[in-house]
């Protein structure tokens, strides 16, 4: 069998324009034309995958050009202090993931941080971290609440081996109240006040 087949027979089930063709252990008799559909569809299909990658972007060699063509358009815009413009690609609400673009002046990437890590849940503090403050760490949430005395927002993360939330709990001043990690099925821990968190609901 070779490289071809393999590819159309892994696929299962594949698509042309509105038909769907269950390609495993038929390969051999598909007429040839629909046989090169398939591959230049699934090979198209990886090798768009494979550009969409955030870890393909070159540090001082990827421009902000490279990234909208393969990225498309961020789900937000920002400047930071210094000036450098900021591209953040959110994959809410139930992707576990969230890439900043970091641009220097001349357009270059700088970095590409994944900021639903637990190294960025640990930057926010009780009582001092405000949901600007929250929202430059892990960029736009998944969900919000409405809680008992304030909000609360959350990201659908993974955490060592396990899924879950990141919910952040707002006073209603608009200061971080608590925070905590939810595996699914249960409670893992948090810090900061008491108080119960209700059901969320999806933002647009």
């Amino acid at each position: 069998m070779g490289d071809e087949q393999r590819l159309i027979r892994a696929a299962g089930n594949v698509s042309v324009g509105q038909s769907v063709y269950d390609v495993r252990g038929s390969v051999g008799s598909l007429p040839m034309t629909l046989y090169k559909t398939l591959l230049f569809s699934l090979v198209a299909g990886l090798m768009l995958a494979a550009c969409a990658n955030p870890g393909s972007f070159v540090p001082q060699q990827s421009t902000i050009t490279d990234v909208r063509a393969r990225m498309g358009s961020p789900t937000d815009i920002r400047f930071d202090q210094n000036g450098n413009e900021l591209w953040e690609y959110a994959t809410g609400p139930r992707g576990r993931e969230t890439y900043l673009f970091r641009f220097g002046k001349d357009g270059k990437v700088t970095a590409v941080t994944q900021l639903l890590t637990e190294e960025q849940f640990g930057k926010i503090a009780p009582n001092q971290t405000t949901k600007a403050g929250v929202r430059d760490l892990l960029g736009r949430p998944s969900d919000e609440a409405f809680v008992r005395d304030g909000t609360s927002w959350s990201w659908h993360v993974r955490t060592g081996d396990r899924d879950g939330r990141f919910v952040v709990r707002f006073r209603p001043d608009g200061v971080v109240l608590e925070k905590a990690v939810i595996h699914d099925g249960g409670r893992a821990g948090g810090t900061g006040g008491n108080g119960g968190l209700l059901g969320t609901t999806p933002m647009k």
